[in-house]
């Protein structure tokens, strides 16, 4: 597990500029969707090409959140890393680049739809009003990477929750996008998981800086838990 830690630098920057390092105060659950990235067997299951082990430990976080959401309104949308033909053909530079002729195989046969390593990690309390969303970029919000972004607008969705795995790539990249696309994101701190606590706290810093409000999984669910809408004004309130 890792033992997440934001910057001393730029928590005192965060507070200098926007008066705290946490950014939301509330949300409203019915507009909000837990993003679960990249939870799959080829990057959970001991031996897979692309094993994270510390991103079996978060699943107890992970299911924690999905739980609070689902039951205060919102939803949980399973993201699904993808390397079907389409991704192979359009993404040369990392297929060619970023990977050995013999790591490009195995990626692509893990990650292909139907394969073992391509189906959600067992342990994720996946329920069926759930959504599942295949992605062909790091970055969900990536042109051409996967309809996540039409999804979630015609929801009304404007606030998301980032969990999953690789911090410092697939989480941090759709991450950073959603802001910049105008929407709230709450990165967990204890819901992420990476290689090593340098890598993942180097994320977490910056997703503090500039992108995110980071948080922990008891501040998070605790947060949706005390949240009920106004149907009058459709705001949050406290319960």
């Amino acid at each position: 597990m890792h033992k997440p830690s934001i910057s001393a630098a730029v928590a005192a920057r965060a507070i200098e500029r926007r008066g705290s390092v946490r950014v939301f105060k509330s949300l409203v659950p019915e507009r909000t969707a837990h993003i679960v990235v990249d939870l799959q067997n080829g990057f959970m299951a001991p031996g897979e090409v692309a094993e994270i082990g510390n991103a079996r430990e978060i699943v107890p976080a992970v299911n924690r959140i999905s739980a609070a959401l689902r039951d205060a309104g919102g939803i949980v949308v399973y993201i699904q890393n993808t390397f079907d033909d389409l991704a192979v053909s359009t993404w040369s530079t990392f297929f060619d680049h970023f990977c050995s002729p013999a790591r490009r195989q195995r990626m692509i046969d893990a990650f292909t739809p139907g394969a073992f390593g391509h189906q959600i990690w067992a342990g994720l309390d996946v329920r069926d009003e759930d959504l599942k969303v295949q992605k062909r970029r790091f970055g969900a919000f990536a042109p051409g990477s996967s309809d996540l972004h039409e999804i979630l607008q015609a929801r009304g969705i404007d606030t998301l929750i980032v969990t999953g795995t690789a911090t410092q790539v697939c989480c941090e990249s759709t991450a950073r996008d959603a802001m910049m696309m105008n929407y709230k994101v709450f990165f967990v701190a204890d819901g992420n998981a990476t290689f090593t606590d340098e890598e993942h706290n180097a994320t977490i810093s910056a997703m503090a800086h500039a992108f995110c409000d980071v948080i922990d999984s008891d501040a998070m669910t605790a947060m949706i838990e005390s949240q009920t809408v106004s149907e009058e004004t459709k705001e949050p309130v406290l319960a």
